[in-house]
């Protein structure tokens, strides 16, 4: 089985502790990952969401700073272009539009170029209490990235944040978390890139 690294991960989630994946957690410093493995990059997101330049305007200061991650998401993008494999973060990340990169138009994969994908997943098919709209960058082999993904629309029964008055609110933890099937996806990806 080829070895894959996942990216940004939390220490004691999904994929810390399997054989044949090097985790790299915040306290590693994904940043610093020069190969040779494929990758699975789960970069931090919070200062790439619409909320983030809520809270700047609201709180100011240069930690609030809308895309400024400190080099994480360029990190991961590069590592995903050098080695092959797959990139998650939420849909309409404002990242998408920094580093040019093509949008999901419709269901299921796009192409922009031969080894360059982008769909759009809801996390709820996988099983996450709450829908979780998430953008994937996949590069890779040609002709096409062989896993098909769950493409169902599940509105979830919770919510990430603040917008349904009739959902329960998750906690970060549980918001943030990958569901097992949607990570075994994911790796399946980045394991077809090479």
């Amino acid at each position: 089985m080829v070895r894959v690294a996942a990216l940004f991960v939390e220490r004691g989630g999904v994929y810390d502790g399997l054989p044949d994946v090097d985790a790299w957690t915040k306290d590693e410093d994904a940043r610093k990952y020069t190969g040779p493995y494929p990758v699975v990059a789960h970069p931090p997101c919070q200062l790439w969401t619409k909320l983030a330049r809520v809270n700047y305007k609201r709180w100011g200061g240069e930690h609030n700073k809308p895309g400024n991650d400190g080099g994480c998401f360029l990190s991961a993008l590069t590592s995903v272009r050098r080695f092959g494999g797959v990139l998650e973060h939420p849909a309409f990340s404002y990242a998408w539009t920094e580093y040019q990169l093509p949008r999901p138009r419709c269901l299921g994969w796009v192409s922009s170029s031969p080894n360059e994908w982008v769909c759009e997943v809801w996390q709820s098919a996988y099983g996450h209490r709450a829908r979780k709209r998430t953008w994937l960058y996949y590069y890779g082999r040609w002709p096409y990235p062989i896993k098909q993904l769950r493409w169902e629309r599940l509105p979830g029964v919770a919510q990430i944040g603040w917008f349904d008055r009739n959902k329960p609110v998750l906690g970060k933890r549980e918001a943030s978390a990958t569901p097992i099937l949607f990570r075994d996806d994911l790796l399946t990806l980045a394991r077809n890139a090479q």
